[in-house]
């Protein structure tokens, strides 16, 4: 991945595929109510919208894409424009849209890499193809994590926007632990970074070697978040806290979000009805 132009194009990652749903629920955990009229997934796009991201890439296979989709749409309105909305000469004019595309995870990858950590740089390795085909101008010069399988308020970010948006390394921490640590939180990355962290994978890997037991076959088909991105020579910039963290692993934790003071909106209509191309 070659690094891009200096500028700021912040591409989302929104990784769905990798992980095995524990909810027992017809729908992928992401689809989970999180409050009245949001779900875990849009509470992660909602996030990359406020962080200004400049495109979000939501990493699901072809079975979910299709309920996804129709939940989301191709593209949602940055939310920040409300900001200033009472400044602006023609504030109808200045709606700013975010696009949203969908991508698998690739067929000769499946039972192999296929992970949570994977369908991130998966997800970063697509978002700079297709862009660099459109121009080297648009391409990614850093990507922004956000799992829906975490559960915090999106406003915590307000504090290092311009942080991520500057391609520093952003790593968000609660109790001292981040996704180092095999958490679902949200942090930054360069293609730099990507390159590191591919290699990583691929040290670690037993490969296909027909020699080995089948069961050690592809190891890196079980690596955790930790085991990706706890990386030696990638070093963090900034550190925020998050002051509730929850997550989806069972549903014990999920009941704890509920009983705690950790209130969630809804996107706003104008935001996402959702929009469709």
């Amino acid at each position: 991945m070659e690094p891009a132009p200096k500028g700021r194009n912040l591409a989302g990652i929104i990784p769905l595929a990798g992980r095995e749903d524990v909810l027992g629920l017809p729908w992928g955990d992401y689809m989970q109510p999180l409050a009245e009229g949001l779900t875990a997934l849009e509470r992660s796009v909602y996030e990359c919208a406020a962080i200004n991201c400049n495109s979000i890439w939501i990493i699901c296979n072809d079975d979910t894409a299709p309920i996804i989709k129709k939940r989301i749409g191709d593209y949602v309105m940055n939310p920040n424009i409300y900001d200033d909305w009472d400044f602006k000469r023609l504030p109808h004019l200045s709606k700013e849209y975010i696009p949203v595309f969908y991508s698998p995870v690739l067929q000769k990858d499946r039972n192999r890499k296929d992970t949570l950590g994977w369908s991130v740089l998966h997800g970063a390795l697509t978002s700079f193809i297709v862009s660099k085909k459109i121009s080297k101008w648009v391409a990614p010069t850093s990507y922004y994590v956000s799992f829906p399988y975490g559960i915090y308020h999106p406003k915590t970010l307000k504090s290092v926007r311009a942080d991520i948006r500057a391609g520093k390394r952003v790593y968000g921490s609660f109790e001292g632990k981040t996704v180092r640590d095999n958490l679902y939180l949200p942090f930054s990355f360069t293609p730099e970074d990507w390159l590191e962290f591919r290699r990583g994978i691929n040290e670690k890997n037993t490969g296909g070697n027909k020699e080995i037991p089948l069961a050690e076959r592809w190891s890196a088909k079980n690596f955790t978040l930790d085991k990706i991105f706890n990386h030696d020579k990638i070093t963090v910039d900034k550190k925020f806290e998050i002051q509730e963290y929850y997550n989806l692993d069972s549903w014990e934790e999920l009941r704890r979000f509920y009983r705690s003071d950790l209130k969630l909106r809804k996107m706003p209509k104008t935001m996402n009805k959702p929009y469709h191309v």
